[in-house]
């Protein structure tokens, strides 16, 4: 019973890239600071629906920064997805990304399967200038300033 517990998270985290990850920072041994908020050139390398800590669905977006002081740092865009207002954030940051796939959320199943499909259409296609910010109530903000193919 408890192998079904670690079962889901090695079906919903990308094991062999975590390892890459720890890989790379064993051998970078970087420190790695927090991004501060401002303009970057990203590229989305992750893009999926998973379960937050509360055990809320969320959707996951890992944006990795190309060029400048930051290079090869990440910025995560988290949103949970369990009321109206979070599935509109989420949908509003998709359709920003302009894969030409028609987002909108109909079930949990279909919008995962949309993340997976988007993340394969963009994957290594676009980049993108971010804009990220926060909000008056110290949420962060991801707006998508403009779209370069890469």
């Amino acid at each position: 019973m408890a192998t079904n517990v670690w079962e889901k998270f090695d079906r919903a985290i990308d094991t062999k890239a975590l390892k890459e990850d720890v890989l790379a920072a064993q051998e970078n041994k970087q420190e790695f600071r927090d991004v501060p908020k401002g303009h970057y050139e990203v590229k989305v390398e992750k893009l999926e629906l998973v379960e937050s800590k509360s055990g809320k669905p969320m959707m996951a977006c890992w944006m990795k920064i190309l060029s400048g002081e930051y290079k090869g740092q990440l910025i995560f865009y988290n949103q949970v997805i369990h009321v109206g207002f979070g599935i509109h954030k989420a949908t509003e940051f998709l359709s920003s990304l302009d894969s030409g796939i028609e987002v909108l959320f109909d079930s949990y199943q279909q919008f995962n399967e949309l993340l997976l499909d988007l993340h394969e259409v963009i994957n290594d296609k676009f980049e993108y200038e971010v804009d990220y910010g926060e909000d008056k109530k110290g949420f962060g903000t991801y707006v998508i300033k403009e779209i370069f193919e890469a």
